[in-house]
């Protein structure tokens, strides 16, 4: 199937956003010329940032029970999966959107619409996503981001000349999800008294990091000897997810979430699964992902 791409810029970046998923696909510093996303190698992982709707990871069984009946869920829900409609376009700005239709209700029985708005603001993309419940009843609902920027920046320098940056002192309290990508009820930490994590291919060999409770604004991932970067801003999230395929990384995903996988023990019943938020009828969320793209 083929879907349409959109360009957004500014003097510092060029954006491009796939109504496949509402992707962020590419995203160029003019400067320099460098292409920050992951360019979707099938062969490794297909995607580029897809966007975490109705639920972020995996629910029990593969099934949410709602309004009476089971239906089939895959991880990380079904708006990565889905063409997003044009809403407007400026030459800084882009707005998409995914309501509820067909192929939705057959996942998920709740009316909904999932607005996406990108905006170039200097050196940085801002991503807001806005969910309106257009249903009869509550709507429960997840999300979160999954951003996956290439590494190495350049072909001088290599994944060991890369690693991530907190900018406060963090003991990452991480909660564990092996190996179903359930949560288990354990917790690990990632290091103490540490402003930095290393890229290298050891990071990532049981899959991703999933960090709370952390007290730092930022985290990104930063060239050592030139201190270019990828810069997100994590502060209003609860949780912040690190990822890549095991071996030396060729893209590191940072992902803001609200809301986290199912309990291994818990249930398949959807109003049982804690949320992001519980919307009453006519309600609105938003919320936003700030990254910088820093020379």
């Amino acid at each position: 199937m083929d879907f349409e791409e959109y360009t957004i810029e500014n003097d510092y970046l060029r954006v491009t956003v796939t109504t496949w998923g509402a992707q962020v696909k590419s995203v160029v510093r003019k400067c320099d010329g460098v292409e920050h996303m992951w360019q979707a190698d099938g062969s490794v992982w297909g995607y580029h940032a897809p966007i975490l709707f109705p639920h972020a990871g995996k629910v029990l069984n593969g099934t949410i029970h709602a309004k009476g009946q089971d239906y089939p869920a895959t991880q990380h829900g079904f708006a990565r999966l889905m063409e997003h409609d044009l809403v407007e376009q400026t030459p800084n700005s882009l707005v998409l959107e995914l309501h509820s239709n067909p192929e939705t209700l057959a996942h998920f029985p709740y009316e909904f619409r999932l607005i996406s708005t990108f905006t170039l603001s200097g050196d940085t993309l801002h991503h807001t996503l806005t969910v309106v419940n257009t249903d009869r009843e509550i709507l429960p609902f997840g999300i979160g981001y999954h951003p996956a920027f290439a590494i190495p920046f350049d072909e001088n320098h290599t994944a060991a000349d890369y690693e991530l940056r907190f900018d406060k002192m963090e003991s990452p309290l991480c909660l564990s999800c092996q190996p179903e990508g359930l949560l288990r009820g354990k917790c690990y930490y990632l290091g103490s008294n540490i402003d930095r994590i290393p890229i290298d291919e050891k990071l990532f060999e049981i899959d991703s990091h999933c960090m709370t409770n952390l007290n730092s604004n930022t985290l990104g991932i930063y060239e050592k000897d030139t201190g270019r970067a990828v810069i997100c801003d994590i502060s209003d999230f609860p949780y912040t997810l690190i990822w890549s395929k095991p071996g030396v990384p060729k893209f590191v995903c940072i992902e803001p979430w609200h809301s986290l996988p199912s309990p291994e023990k818990g249930s398949t019943d959807w109003l049982k699964k804690p949320a992001a938020a519980i919307l009453a009828p006519g309600e609105q969320w938003s919320t936003t992902l700030k990254t910088r793209f820093a020379r």
